[in-house]
């Protein structure tokens, strides 16, 4: 892990300290994704959130948004000072993403299963305008139990939307145990193709293959992209990772964030 990983995850902990809770291991899969999209690959403002050639991006596990706004905050789209207010009364910053309140943020989410289906309808209508502005939005893996998903990707596929792309956190560990156990996934990679999508995979921690994958979209001309990204839940915090106890936590304490500095020391 080099420093500016580390760095973003300090901003996540800094979160979770000011609003005393959190989504710990669904923020920390996150990190290398959107560090990747935000840095080398998204076409954006922050001075300007709502600049109409923008590059939309929507979490649609909106759980993990402490790390969404730990980059917005980092590129500047509001102050670093609102991390340590999340989820306080009147707070910029709440549980879960909110479209007309937080600049940067494309879409309320956290009802699992809309994400998707908010991108096509923002894909389609960049492309009835004639902007080639594209398309992101990053699932969970046990969001895909959702049906609304495969509905999406269906829709997507019949209209040859090359503009959009889907990044899969799948870091196999949903709220109460192993994705595989509860809906077991596989074969993923081939389940987006027999639904018309060209899907590539990779080490979602890996900078350098995540740039080298998002830089080659779209995957395949005609077709909708998903890029499936192999992640470790909690990635960072040794004591989280891989630990569905740590998906989310109602009450973060001192010794918990303490914790979690010393492990991001060490990782």
């Amino acid at each position: 892990m080099d420093n500016r990983s580390r760095y973003l995850r300090s901003l996540v902990i800094d979160a979770l300290e000011g609003g005393g809770r959190g989504h710990v291991g669904s923020s920390m899969s996150l990190v290398e994704i959107l560090r990747v999209l935000y840095d080398d690959i998204l076409r954006v403002r922050p001075d300007q959130p709502d600049w109409p050639e923008r590059d939309r991006c929507i979490l649609s596990k909106g759980h993990g948004c402490l790390t969404w706004y730990a980059i917005l905050a980092d590129k500047g789209f509001f102050s670093k000072e609102e991390l340590l207010m999340q989820c306080r009364p009147d707070a910029l910053l709440g549980g879960h993403p909110e479209r007309a309140h937080q600049p940067g943020v494309e879409a309320s989410t956290g009802s699992l299963g809309h994400g998707l289906s908010i991108g096509i309808g923002l894909a389609l209508g960049l492309r009835i305008k004639g902007s080639d502005a594209r398309t992101f939005v990053i699932t969970g893996d046990g969001e895909l139990g959702e049906g609304s998903i495969w509905e999406g990707a269906l829709h997507a596929a019949k209209h040859k939307l090359d503009s959009l792309t889907v990044l899969v956190d799948y870091n196999k560990l949903q709220s109460y145990g192993r994705v595989v156990e509860v809906a077991d996934l596989e074969p993923l990679a081939d389940k987006w193709r027999a639904f018309g999508w060209t899907a590539r995979e990779v080490d979602g921690h890996d900078v350098e293959a995540l740039r080298a994958a998002l830089q080659a979209l779209p995957f395949e001309p005609g077709q909708p992209s998903v890029l499936i990204c192999h992640t470790v839940k909690g990635k960072g915090l040794d004591f989280a990772e891989h630990n569905a106890e740590w998906h989310h936590k109602a009450k973060v304490r001192d010794t918990d964030v303490a914790a979690m500095r010393d492990a991001l020391a060490r990782a």
